[in-house]
């Protein structure tokens, strides 16, 4: 069976995730702990990094986007990157804005802060980060909204890859607790959305030991 590398909240491994669930996929996950650097992990991913997914036939690929496009083109009855040249274009632009821009803005200085520097034994978060972090996150979440009230999903009028992108970093932050839903209702709205597809339902029963999500973390109506 297929098979995907993954940690518990890395947007990126969520992102592949909810690829899989979209193209109705099986696959088993094995939590990685990447930054101890097994020898067998760093054979599939020199990187180092989760997500790496491994096919039935030892075809190991790594990187979100590569894999989320190797998945679009293998399994094609329901593109996720978009059905037009220019809906490709918009879609890659906006998975890079979460997965380069939002993640450098906001994901690492909540999600790396709070919860990733505990595991990796690096001291006690950086208060300025996470401050950065929540200051910053204002900016994104407009700009889904403006988007979401514009289109019918982030990059037109079907569900895809952007919107997985930018769901699989929020809800990292929403199950820390650090998204000011209450402030930004049309974004909120999206994420309602979102989070009610089949395909998000395995991300929602996630729970990391010692450490539970907020309540409104699993309710698909907030």
């Amino acid at each position: 069976m297929r098979h995907l590398y993954h940690f518990w909240v890395c947007p990126f491994s969520r992102k592949v995730r909810i690829v899989l669930g979209e193209k109705g996929l099986e696959f088993e996950l094995t939590f990685e702990k990447y930054w101890e650097r097994r020898e067998d992990f760093l054979a599939l991913n020199p990187a180092g990094q989760v997500p790496v997914m491994v096919e039935d036939g030892g075809l190991a690929l790594s990187e979100s986007t590569a894999i989320s496009e190797y998945l679009d083109e293998t399994y094609p009855d329901r593109p996720l990157i978009g059905f037009s040249a220019e809906d490709r274009a918009e879609t890659r632009r906006l998975v890079a804005w979460f997965d380069l821009k939002f993640y450098q803005e906001v994901t690492i200085n909540l999600v790396d802060e709070k919860l990733l520097k505990r595991f990796m034994g690096m001291g006690e978060p950086d208060s300025s980060a996470m401050r950065a972090g929540r200051q910053n996150i204002g900016h994104h979440l407009d700009y889904i909204g403006y988007l979401a009230d514009s289109r019918t999903w982030l990059a037109g009028e079907d569900f895809g890859l952007a919107d997985i992108s930018a769901a699989a970093h929020l809800s990292c932050l929403d199950y820390l607790g650090d998204m000011p839903w209450d402030d930004y209702g049309p974004a909120r709205d999206w994420y309602a959305r979102v989070k009610s597809r089949p395909s998000f339902r395995a991300l929602l029963a996630d729970r990391i030991p010692g450490l539970p999500p907020p309540s409104h973390y699993d309710d698909l109506d907030f």
